[in-house]
Order: structure tokens, then sequence, then C-alpha cells
């Protein structure tokens, strides 16, 4: 996999506001957000590119992501309001980052359906 903004962001050589860190999970804010809160949730080690490129011995992954997200949206005192958690995969599904990242987006009511 090449080196990606994101693998930048984890060794510290690139500034992020960072909201959230575990072992296996960085997070932060998203410099141009969809939403009133728009953070990046990113696996620190073993990323793969695209969701197509998960195999079952990195699916944990994801399940991590979800997870820390979710953690997260409840420290933060939203989780009961609801929030929406997005992965996007290549080009057409809007993926400019080729790190597999979890979209995090709350803050306000969310509009159903996809464009």
């Amino acid at each position: 996999m090449t080196d990606t903004i994101f693998d930048k962001i984890i060794r510290r050589e690139i500034p992020a506001d960072v909201v959230y860190e575990d072992d296996d999970v960085l997070a932060f804010k998203d410099i141009a957000p969809q939403a009133p809160i728009h953070v990046l949730f990113i696996p620190k080690h073993g990323a793969v590119p695209t969701l197509n490129d998960l195999t079952p011995q990195n699916a944990g992954m994801v399940a991590r992501l979800f997870l820390a997200a979710s953690s997260w949206a409840r420290a933060q005192g939203f989780a009961d309001d609801g929030y929406r958690c997005v992965i996007n995969c290549n080009a057409h599904g809007g993926q400019t980052v080729f790190h597999l990242h979890l979209h995090l987006l709350a803050g306000k009511p969310l509009k159903s359906g996809f464009a």
C-alpha cells in the first residue's frame, strides 16, 4: 500500500485535530466537514486501501472502527440523537484517500436517502 496522508497523520508528521485514539484507531476532525460534527476514524495498523481489499483476516479492523465511533458518539453525548457512519469505496463511491476510513457525521438532522 502507498504511504497516504493518513499514514503521515498517524506518525504525527502532519497535524490533525485528534479527538480519539486507542491502540488500534485514530480519529480526527475532517478538514472539509459535511456536517457540524464530521470525524474520520482510521485504523492505525494493517490498513487496507479500500473495502474491496478486506479479507477475513483483516476484517476485524472495520468492527474496531465502528466500535470506536459509537463509543466516541456516546462519550460526546449525541449518540441518542443519532449519527451516520459511512465508508466510501473507490472513486465513484467518493473515496479520495486510499486508506480505509470511516466518516462519522452528526450534529444536525441528516437527510435520508442517497444522491
